[in-house]
């Protein structure tokens, strides 16, 4: 049995896990979630996670991590909250000499070879180019990017790049878009992507249409206020929410569009990270669609690409494992 470490280190929570990778997709032997700042470090999170499910290093052929940060160096800095990880001490603490770090998106998008059919689910069908690019976006804690190539100098592989495209400016398509990106630049001089799409985004839209108030009562200084603001929408119990979330989704998928022009994504877009299952109704209801091919001259591309939710959470720690098998 060929063993690998995985982990995907989030800005709130890191999922770390073992998998067997003997056959065509890896398989998961053993997993345990854990509040990112519960520790010192990765690395002394990582050691833990040995110890505890009583691993022997020996036994671990290779790892590889996935951090919500940009990565140089075998090094990432969390954009989102104060955690370094480093791939040497990782190696290190663990007794492992092959760590490799990934941004947590790179990681996502090694995941999309090996997903099942039932791990998805289907916005658009299209027509996917099985020889073209497909991007990956996903908004949780802050919203990451990146694209899935196949190289053809290494005998059609997959590869992935990674993005920062979440701290780029937020390009605003309506005048309701115009009021959040003014409200956010008179607080912060600036409005990136993911400071709309996100879940601090949601609740950013909600403060700049209407100043906190909610028919659900939601106390907007509690760390859990973007669930609530979707569960309200999707529930119905709040105006104000629903046409936060409405605006959200529409923000959403014009960003998904612009990415997959960017990168020509005619292999397909998908949509990862742990918002996109919660608020699915708001996705079907054809804003999200609408606002994704609003691209002219390019609508008839966009119409064709198919477009997934992905609904395996642990996705990114399953592309992390992958990446492993594919090296």
């Amino acid at each position: 049995m060929k063993i690998v470490l995985a982990g995907d280190v989030g800005g709130t929570t890191t999922r770390l896990g073992t998998f067997d990778f003997s056959g065509t997709r890896p398989q998961r032997l053993a997993l345990r979630t854990y509040e990112t700042r519960d520790f010192s470090g990765i690395a002394k999170m990582a050691a833990t996670f040995v110890r505890d499910e009583r691993i022997d290093p020996l036994s671990i052929a290779s790892a590889c991590f996935g951090a919500a940060g940009p990565v140089s160096n075998g090094v990432a800095q969390l954009t989102n909250t104060p955690v370094r990880v480093d791939a040497a001490e990782i190696a290190r603490a663990i007794g492992v000499a092959n760590v490799a770090l990934l941004n947590d998106l790179e990681a996502l998008a090694y995941a999309v070879p090996v997903l099942a059919s039932d791990e998805v689910h289907v916005l658009q069908a299209g027509h996917a180019d099985p020889e073209g690019a497909v991007a990956v976006i996903a908004a949780g804690t802050g919203l990451g990017e990146a694209a899935l190539y196949r190289d053809s100098r290494l005998g059609g592989r997959p590869v992935a790049k990674a993005s920062e495209g979440g701290r780029a400016d937020f390009a605003a398509r309506t005048d309701v878009e115009i009021l959040v990106l003014r409200t956010l630049t008179w607080a912060h001089g600036r409005a990136a992507v993911e400071e709309v799409i996100s879940g601090p985004g949601l609740a950013n839209i909600h403060r700049a249409l209407h100043a906190a108030r909610c028919d659900a009562m939601i106390d907007f200084d509690r760390p859990d206020a973007p669930e609530m603001i979707s569960t309200s929408a999707v529930a119905g119990q709040c105006k104000h929410c629903v046409e936060a979330l409405d605006v959200f989704v529409g923000a959403y998928g014009a960003e998904a569009g612009n990415l997959a022009l960017r990168t020509v994504a005619t292999g397909g877009v998908y949509i990862g990270g742990g918002i996109a299952p919660r608020i699915l109704p708001a996705l079907t209801t054809g804003k999200f669609l609408s606002a994704f091919r609003a691209k002219h001259p390019f609508t008839a591309m966009l119409d064709a690409i198919p477009v997934n939710v992905i609904l395996n959470e642990e996705a990114g720690l399953l592309g992390a494992a992958n990446f492993c098998s594919l090296t």
